[in-house]
């Protein structure tokens, strides 16, 4: 079964999330919503039912989206930059439009609550805007060949060229925002895209896929497809791919490398991202900055606040604070407006983390509050005081915990914070210029947010890591020079420049010599 009624399908999704009907999420091969012969189901963490079920990819359905793309392609590349633009564009007021039932989706799919799932097609629409921006300064530029004497006579320029095909693989936490940085400026380059979409959510892929459709993205422009890590793995291995963007764990990631080979490779991965509070730190502002930034969508982002070092002399005091902030977090259903702390992934993740909790608490720990888990629900948990070497300070949490550990001098905290094999983004609160420049300086990260915590995103500013937590760097302009290659046009015997030589120079006189 195909449908090619792209202006229909964001509709109907939307529509199914609004009655409450189990959403129903196709594929997009060669420009038609397609059924195919298997389904995964969805349970909704919050509702623990059945929310959405999507239309897997078999071995088919690979080699329709491999031929269509490597047709596409062509197609893409000859739009002007203007239309891509004017698409991006439109997509940006389309998000608008439909802000709210886009967030009760990801709500339904995620248990992320519609408050946060809201914030986030906001962003959507700003990733959307900066793209179209971004578009239309694509260029090159005209090389000072004539500068040394081989080239004289001669004109060289270069071309942002599209790479062809790009592979978007988008993770489950931020699934609409995170497709509209991979699809966007890979559209923006002039690529066609192969998308696919996390198992979780792949009925808010979906409706993002059709709404760039619905703003006029031409069909040739987007192949969607849902399954799991085999389809991945698959998708990574075709030789039309030619660059691949992909966000999720750090193992993930090494197998994509693996299975890409030689391909380009934009990879954003894990986080263990620590924030200090020196003792000149605003503390209130401090508390309540973490609070909001170490528990939004539960904790499930890769910049979350996780490992919080606090000055010895003001750490009590801190804690103090922030316990009050944390158990004022509203938790509960995800379709209400006043929900602040919803549902993780699944219950297995909330487990994890609860376990992690308890280990952490045996090994000397305090549980200052939260911590209680029902099904996926997992109540803002405070772990004051971990041994370094706990679990839950060493590795990846991606959960509705936050850990808070002394410290007295900052050669010290930098040190245990640049321990991890993460290094994403790191928050600092303090007053003092030169720790701000220390800090800049000597942190392993790719970015370092002064009084605020390690989670605060600006989409058109550069976003990645070092170590384990990746390269390359998300933004629309940054992912279009990794989407494009630097084409160059050598023109000889042909130039811009002036191409006559200047008289000798007059031979030295005595006095000249002298």
């Amino acid at each position: 079964m195909s449908d090619d009624g792209r202006g229909s399908e964001l509709a109907g999704l939307l529509e199914q999330a609004e009655a409450e009907e189990v959403v129903v999420a196709k594929a997009f091969i060669a420009g038609r919503w397609t059924t195919t012969t298997q389904r995964h189901d969805r349970v909704g963490p919050w509702l623990r039912r059945v929310v959405s079920t999507a239309w897997q990819a078999d071995a088919d359905v690979v080699e329709a989206a491999r031929e269509a793309a490597r047709d596409g392609a062509r197609v893409v590349a000859r739009l002007s930059p203007a239309s891509r633009a004017e698409v991006l564009a439109r997509a940006a007021d389309l998000a608008v439009v439909h802000r709210d039932r886009l967030a009760r989706l990801i709500a339904l799919e995620l248990g992320k609550p519609v408050r946060d799932g809201g914030k986030e097609v906001d962003r959507v629409a700003d990733t959307f805007t900066v793209c179209a921006d971004e578009t239309r300064r694509i260029g090159g530029e005209v090389l000072p060949v004539a500068g040394y004497a081989s080239g004289v006579g001669n004109t060289a320029m270069t071309m942002r060229a599209p790479l062809g095909v790009a592979l978007a693989i988008t993770p489950f936490n931020a699934p609409a925002n995170l497709l509209a940085h991979k699809l966007g400026a890979s559209f923006a380059a002039g690529n066609t895209t192969l998308v696919k979409s996390p198992p979780q959510a792949p009925a808010v892929t979906a409706a993002v896929v059709a709404l760039l459709l619905e703003a006029g993205m031409p069909p040739a422009a987007v192949q969607l497809m849902h399954g799991g890590g085999e389809l991945g793995a698959r998708l990574c291995g075709l030789p039309e791919v030619a660059v691949i963007s992909f966000t999720g764990s750090a193992e993930t990631g090494a197998a994509v490398a693996r299975a890409a080979g030689a391909k380009r490779l934009v990879l954003e991965l894990g986080g263990n991202a620590a924030t200090i509070v020196c003792d000149d730190a605003d503390l209130s502002r401090a508390a309540r900055i973490c609070a909001a930034t170490g528990y939004s969508n539960s904790g499930q982002s890769c910049i979350s606040v996780q490992r919080v070092y606090a000055h010895a002399s003001v750490a009590d005091v801190f804690v103090a604070l922030l316990t009050k902030e944390v158990e004022a977090l509203v938790v509960g259903d995800p379709q209400q407006p006043q929900t602040e702390v919803g549902s993780m992934v699944d219950e297995a993740a909330a487990s994890r983390v609860e376990g992690w909790i308890a280990a952490a608490v045996a090994q000397g720990a305090v549980l200052a509050t939260g911590g209680v888990r029902d099904g996926a629900t997992l109540t803002p948990g405070l772990v004051v005081d971990p041994p370094d070497d706990a679990d839950i300070v060493r590795h990846e949490a991606f959960g509705a915990v936050v850990v808070v550990m002394r410290f007295e001098d900052f050669d010290e905290v930098v040190e245990r914070c640049n321990a991890s094999r993460y290094g994403l983004q790191a928050g600092l609160f303090t007053q003092r210029l030169d720790t701000v420049l220390r800090a800049w300086r000597d942190l392993e990260v790719g970015a370092v947010v002064v009084n605020g915590s390690s989670n605060f995103r600006l989409d058109h500013v550069p976003f990645g890591g070092v170590k384990d937590s990746g390269f390359g760097r998300e933004s629309p302009r940054h992912m279009i020079e990794d989407y494009t290659s630097v084409k160059t046009l050598l023109v000889k015997d042909l130039s811009v420049w002036g191409t006559e030589s200047a008289p000798p120079a007059p031979a030295p006189t005595k006095e000249t010599r002298a």
